[in-house]
């Protein structure tokens, strides 16, 4: 078992990059549901019909890293019920987290379905990349977010606008637990006990979900 790659802080010097790395903290960091945005379709437990980015290649690659940062549970999913997941950037910890190496076209198409937006069109990545965040809208997942650069490439993710402690918590359902866990846990970084310890740790599922809860979810138990 490797451990995570690390994130250079620093902002990229490439404004125009033709490549980035997604960083994934939610179910996106499981393959089979990540290729429902690049390929179209409908995950395993999921009520929603993804159209697909415009380029339906796979990552070229999908390593796992950590983000500086918190990672907690708000809002109600209508496609897995339960909370979202969101990453809040200002606050203290580390979020496991698999970065997806896509075009810059991909990664478009793919934060505007989490946008609930139609994908076709280019993002202009230029503030967050300059600045570490941009808002592109009040909702949830519509502001990007710079963590940094890997092997020259920015490491791009998207969340809320508001920070963790600004809304309600809500507890995710089971079937989303099971794909973020399983992600991390194929990301071969970090073992079954460590994975179900951060999700249970994270604001909205704690008192909600237990280490072993997790790890049965993990085990096929429920």
């Amino acid at each position: 078992m490797k451990g995570p790659r690390g994130i250079d802080p620093a902002l990229p010097a490439d404004r125009s990059p033709r490549r980035v790395w997604y960083a994934s903290y939610g179910s996106n960091t499981h393959l089979e549901r990540l290729a429902a945005y690049l390929r179209g379709g409908c995950p395993p437990g999921a009520a929603r019909e993804y159209p697909g980015c415009r380029d339906p290649a796979m990552p070229a690659r999908s390593v796992p890293v950590e983000l500086t940062g918190a990672m907690y549970f708000a809002t109600e999913s209508p496609v897995w019920g339960g909370g979202r997941a969101f990453y809040d950037p200002g606050a203290s910890g580390r979020v496991p987290a698999r970065a997806h190496l896509v075009t810059t076209g991909q990664f478009a198409d793919i934060a505007a379905q989490e946008m609930y937006r139609a994908p076709g069109a280019d993002l202009d990545l230029t503030e967050a990349l300059t600045r570490g965040r941009a808002v592109l809208g009040a909702g949830r997942y519509e502001t990007l977010v710079c963590a940094g650069r890997l092997d020259g490439l920015p490491v791009l993710t998207f969340t809320a606008p508001w920070g963790m402690d600004d809304v309600p918590w809500v507890p995710p359902s089971a079937a989303y637990v099971r794909f973020l866990a399983a992600g991390l846990l194929s990301a071969g970084a970090w073992d079954p006990e460590t994975i179900a310890a951060h999700i249970a740790a994270c604001p909205g599922a704690a008192g909600h979900w237990s280490v072993p809860g997790v790890m049965g979810l993990l085990a096929g138990e429920a």
